[in-house]
């Protein structure tokens, strides 16, 4: 199964996928110039709280922004579906003038999202802050600000280089509040490190799926790499219809590790800050019979060992920068399982690119 083959090359979900690193230096670009990044900084320095919403992707997206936005800033922030701001509204009190809301939807058209969107603004007088890739969308509507980031636009239903580009969207507005120029300057570095590395690991996954099959999928990650996790997780899922699972890498040790077996697949996304009692769950998932998808930025000795597939990063850079670019092979499994059991990831069953409620 190489992605040469025509029938593979044809799929807009799997060119999405693959054309992450030149996206990036867009989108990378593009936000240096943004006048309206510049003019939202300005207006938003007294806002020490911040609120990260999405719904599905855009919701582990939120998830993995917030805990960069900590990282960066030093300031509070945190994740909720849309869906929790709706319905649980208790859950958004905070100091007058201290709370800025940052509400993400891709096509800028989720119904949940602009419902988010609209009540925070109306109802409770949080600034709002959209983030999409659509052009002219009502999330433009609902939002006090709007960043675009065009050059991230997709043609397929399940969402790839869209969440990496707002994630990073996410991290220039961090690193740009923080005055983190050398952060700003180590995401340039990444894009151009993973352009010669994404087609590699493009056949390389492919070989490893042709030759493997699993009836689970576990996805295990710490701090920002959680929510990476939950969304490499989500990809597996929509591509492939498989069932698939996801947890913090150490609570694996804590009953879910009752179901590895030889048909278990457990990718771990491990951290630097994290990676010797990590690392120390990963060999005892192998001694337990499950097979290892280790993806890191250097690999030690014993995850050499235990790894049945390993994707080395290998960036001199800070480990927040990794974040986008290790979802990469969570999405080219869930793309090439897909395809293996007959499943069309441009197509995904029972999804549609939107979700509109009537």
């Amino acid at each position: 199964m190489q992605t040469s083959d025509p029938h593979l090359t044809n799929s807009a979900t799997l060119n999405e996928i693959l054309s992450q690193a030149e996206t990036w230096h867009e989108s990378l670009a593009e936000l240096k110039q943004s006048v309206i990044l510049e003019k939202f900084l300005q207006e938003s320095q007294s806002r020490t709280l911040w609120l990260f919403v999405g719904c599905g992707t855009s919701f582990y997206l939120a998830e993995a922004a917030a805990r960069s936005w900590t990282l960066l800033t030093g300031q509070s922030a945190w994740a909720l579906p849309a869906s929790e701001v709706l319905l649980f509204p208790g859950l958004l009190r905070a100091e007058p003038g201290m709370l800025q809301a940052v509400v993400i939807s891709r096509s800028g058209q989720t119904s949940e999202a602009l419902l988010a969107a609209e009540s925070l603004s109306r109802e409770f007088h949080i600034p709002t802050l959209g983030i999409t890739c659509t052009a002219d969308s009502a999330l433009e509507k609902a939002c006090g600000t709007t960043l675009r980031i065009s050059t991230a636009e997709e043609k397929s239903t399940v969402m790839t280089r869209s969440f990496t580009s707002m994630l990073l969207a996410v991290q220039v507005l961090a690193a740009r509040n923080a005055g983190q120029v050398s952060f700003l300057l180590a995401l340039d570095r990444m894009a151009h490190h993973f352009a010669s590395q994404i087609h590699s690991l493009s056949n390389r996954v492919a070989a490893f799926v042709h030759e493997h099959t699993f009836a689970d999928y576990v996805f295990l990650g710490q701090g920002p790499f959680h929510g990476i996790a939950r969304e490499a997780s989500l990809k597996v899922t929509e591509m492939s219809c498989s069932y698939s699972q996801v947890f913090h890498t150490l609570e694996f040790r804590h009953g879910p590790k009752a179901i590895v077996s030889p048909e278990t697949c457990l990718t771990f996304f491990l951290s630097e800050s994290g990676y010797p009692a990590e690392s120390e769950v990963l060999a005892e998932m192998k001694e337990l019979g499950g097979a290892v998808i280790a993806v890191c930025n250097r690999a030690n000795d014993t995850v050499r060992r235990c790894s049945d597939f390993l994707f080395e990063f290998g960036f001199d850079g800070p480990e927040l920068a990794t974040l986008a670019p290790y979802v990469v092979p969570a999405q080219l499994l869930g793309f090439f399982t897909g395809i293996k059991k007959k499943i069309n990831p441009d197509h995904p069953r029972n999804l549609t690119r939107v979700v509109i409620l009537e």
